[in-house]
């Protein structure tokens, strides 16, 4: 049994809604109005199927708005919403049938239009189910939320992809005048032409809510229509720069695109450009990016190609601003000031040398690759890095690995060296004929009291120095931790040359010492200067000897003190050849008494005329050939273990190398096995018959000079004993302290880092081991 206060509570609120519904009305006069005002609210808000003509009834809308008014003021708009949205629940099947018929057609087909042709289709749906504007903005919001989130779970995971596909497409639309690919719906068709084509489309999406649930995609759309242009129009062209192109591209056509999903309800340029910012920035960003990305794959090839390519390096440096846009129905003039430079915008920096590290190490720093072509690789690297990266931090992360390698490499500094005097074959040439001639630049401490000193970049590593080496030159130098090396180098190459000039003019040689002499200083040119002097010394003796009394013979004479050490040979010249040796050394000695001079037997060449019977041959060879033609003028046939006999200190294969020469000059015969004959008369080669073929032989290029770093390891072996003496007598040792000690030897002149090469080296052969920087013999 209900208690009495609960009966007058339900009693109370009873007559209290009564009197709500009923209002001042006499009996339920009022309860009746407010049922029918119900039922027409109800009648007129019910989804109805908008393919049945049938299921469409025409109401009053005044008596609809009373009916709306009633129940508002009856406190009931919260009940009737939701039994409105109970009754959507309930039709959704009306629209989920339809999606599923316009995706498969899509799925059929893979054409936009199915896709586009259901965003119309569900608009109509929203329309004519949507409530009159009368019933306030929350019924309204209440109403597209739920909507909205009844055709969102309808949707098949392919949706995703076909409305990608469909905003695809839109970027052809951006000229107002293009047609666009699908039949718009008499029904959104406005009287006035629309300012793009496709603005009933973003229009449509709006409504739907698809731009801000698929934003994310919409984003990622253009991101890869951006990527695909700048691969596509900027792939292997670097002949010109094209981050200028791609921001007007993108100023003619992303931009105006830009406008309909992100600045469709701008009523000003002012508003507009304000909308577009953040997006805009974030789609310049991706354009820079890209570029960047693509530039860095291709840096190696950029590099091989410099200068020709020099603008795809200004791609990763240039800075640059955006231009204001034509006048469109929405107006916009600006999206992004002024950027920062593409490389550091991207923060791809790390990206570009880990990249070029990698290219390196597999397209350049192997031994199949040549010294020089590391080497010019390497000056390109040098220019081009610091085009993008004036302050070298890229080139000093980059260019490690390549000064390790080329420091390993035995030919490296013969390479420099010839580059810098001019010797390369090719033609090519390590130093810029336009840069200016200064001397080598020296690493130095930061001076803190400059005004213009500037701290180190905030990348760049422990080890770097921002007033490191800037000219070409003196980078390459700096390979290596000291420049005696190259001074000698320049020496044994001056040797070379100086010897191989046959017509007295020495002005090239002149003119590249004075050049050396800025670079190294004149002290460390002192030495090459008197091999010069002797060169015109030596011309000066052979013309007075000559005069005194003339003969066939022009030696060059050097002073040895100066110069680098001539390969040696006790190779004596025979018969008239050591005679007239003999003869001009008697007239040099009445010209310099106090000077003897010390046959190199082994070097230079001859002219000779051999007549025979029936012909002359005229040969110009190197000693050794002319001493075994000498030898047959005395005998017919020779053996060959005679001819080494005769000359003792020559070795067999060199003599069958130069009987050779003889051989195919047709001057000699091999009538049996290494026996020689000499051809007095030439024998007729039979009528249809081949040349006997020989094998190629392999001639070794003697150069007078010996190599500087083989001088420098020969000198090194002569203090093998020392070290090793002290690293038995007391054990592990530091390089320093080998150093200090080895002062006291006498001859030794060595640097500490000549040193370090030579105990790296022993260390290759297995003699030592360096472990925490100690050295120690091998057990």
């Amino acid at each position: 049994m209900a208690t009495e206060s609960l009966r007058l509570q339900t009693s109370t609120k009873w007559q209290r809604a009564f009197e709500r519904l009923n209002g001042v009305q006499p009996g339920i006069q009022g309860l009746l109005s407010f049922s029918e005002a119900w039922k027409t609210a109800s009648e007129f808000l019910y989804p109805r199927d908008i393919n049945d003509p049938h299921s469409v009834k025409t109401l009053d809308m005044q008596r609809v708005r009373t009916a709306f008014d009633l129940v508002g003021r009856a406190r009931m708009l919260s009940m009737l919403l939701e039994k409105f949205l109970e009754d959507m629940r309930r039709q959704q099947h009306l629209i989920e049938r339809e999606v599923d018929q316009y995706m498969s057609e899509y799925k059929a087909s893979g054409k936009v239009e199915a896709i586009v042709q259901m965003i119309f289709r569900l608009v109509s749906w929203y329309t004519s189910w949507k409530p009159i504007s009368e019933l306030g903005p929350t019924i309204l919001s209440a109403y597209t939320l739920a909507f909205q989130t009844h055709i969102f779970s309808t949707f098949p995971p392919s949706f995703s992809r076909g409305f990608k596909d469909l905003i695809a497409s839109t970027f052809a639309l951006v000229n107002p005048t293009t047609p666009p690919p699908w039949r718009i719906p008499q029904s959104m068709a406005a009287m006035d032409p629309p300012p793009r084509p496709d603005h009933v489309l973003w229009t449509s999406c709006e409504t739907l809510g698809l731009l801000e649930r698929y934003e994310s995609l919409i984003s990622s759309t253009c991101y890869e229509h951006i990527e695909a242009h700048v691969n596509e129009t900027c792939g292997k062209k670097w002949d010109e720069p094209m981050l200028a192109k791609l921001r007007g591209w993108m100023t003619e056509k992303i931009v105006p695109w830009m406008i309909m999903p992100y600045a469709r309800g701008a009523r000003s340029a002012e508003e507009a450009r304000g909308m577009l910012q953040g997006v805009g920035s974030r789609f310049d960003y991706h354009v820079c990016k890209t570029l960047c990305d693509l530039r860095i794959q291709e840096i190696f090839d950029i590099i091989v190609d410099y200068p020709d390519s020099q603008s795809a390096l200004q791609d990763l440096k240039v800075v640059s601003s955006w231009h204001g846009l034509e006048d469109h129905d929405v107006m916009i003039n600006r999206v992004c000031g002024r950027l920062q430079e593409c490389l550091q915008r991207v923060d791809q920096r790390s990206q570009l040398v880990i990249t070029l590290r990698k290219a390196n190490k597999k397209r350049l720093l192997h031994p199949g690759a040549d010294t020089k072509d590391i080497l010019t690789q390497y000056v390109s690297i040098i220019r081009c890095l610091r085009i993008i990266d004036p302050p070298g931090v890229l080139l000093y992360k980059v260019a490690d690995p390549i000064r390790k390698y080329l420091r390993e490499r035995p030919d490296t500094i013969r390479c420099i060296v010839a580059s810098l005097v001019g010797d390369g074959e090719s033609g090519d040439s390590l130093v810029d004929e336009n840069e200016p001639i200064q001397p080598l630049q020296q690493m130095q401490a930061d001076d803190f009291t400059d005004p213009n000193w500037e701290p180190e970049p905030i990348d760049a590593g422990p080890n770097f120095r921002t007033n490191k080496p800037s000219d070409v030159i003196s980078t390459l130098v700096s390979i290596y931790d000291s420049k005696d090396l190259f001074v000698k180098e320049l020496q044994v190459l001056l040797t070379q040359r100086l010897l191989a000039v046959k017509d007295g003019n020495y002005e090239r040689e002149r003119r590249n010492i004075e050049i050396l002499k800025v670079r190294f200083g004149e002290a460390a040119l002192q030495v090459c200067e008197v091999m010069l002097r002797d060169m015109t010394d030596s011309r000066r003796i052979d013309q007075h000897v000559q005069a005194q009394k003339a003969g066939p013979l022009h030696p060059t004479i050097i002073s040895r003190h100066f110069w680098p050490p001539l390969q040696t040979n006790s190779f004596t010249m025979p018969g008239q050849f050591r005679e007239i040796q003999e003869s001009y050394a008697n007239e040099f000695h009445l010209f310099k008494p106090d000077k003897r001079l010390h046959w190199l037997s082994h070097l230079g060449t001859i002219n000779l005329d051999i007549e025979l019977q029936d012909r002359t041959v005229s040969a110009e060879v190197p000693p050794l050939e002319a001493s075994l033609v000498e030898f047959f003028s005395q005998k017919d046939t020779w053996m060959v273990d005679d001819l080494v006999a005769e000359l003792k200190s020559v070795e067999k294969i060199a003599i069958v190398k130069a009987l050779t020469t003889w051989l195919d000059l047709g001057v000699l015969k091999e009538d049996d096995h290494e026996r020689y004959k000499l051809l007095e008369v030439a024998e007729a080669v039979p009528s249809g018959s081949r040349p006997i073929a020989r094998p190629a032989a392999v001639i070794e290029e003697d150069t007078p000079g010996m190599a500087a770093q083989k001088q420098q390891a020969e000198q090194m072996k002569v203090f093998w004993k020392f070290i090793e003496g002290m690293l038995t007598n007391l054990g592990a040792l530091p390089l320093a302290r080998i150093q200090t000690m080895l002062k006291f030897a006498p001859g030794y002149d060595q640097t500490i880092e000549q040193l370090g090469e030579f105990m790296e080296a022993a260390r290759r052969e297995g003699l030592v081991i360096v472990k925490d920087g100690m050295w120690k013999l091998c057990q």
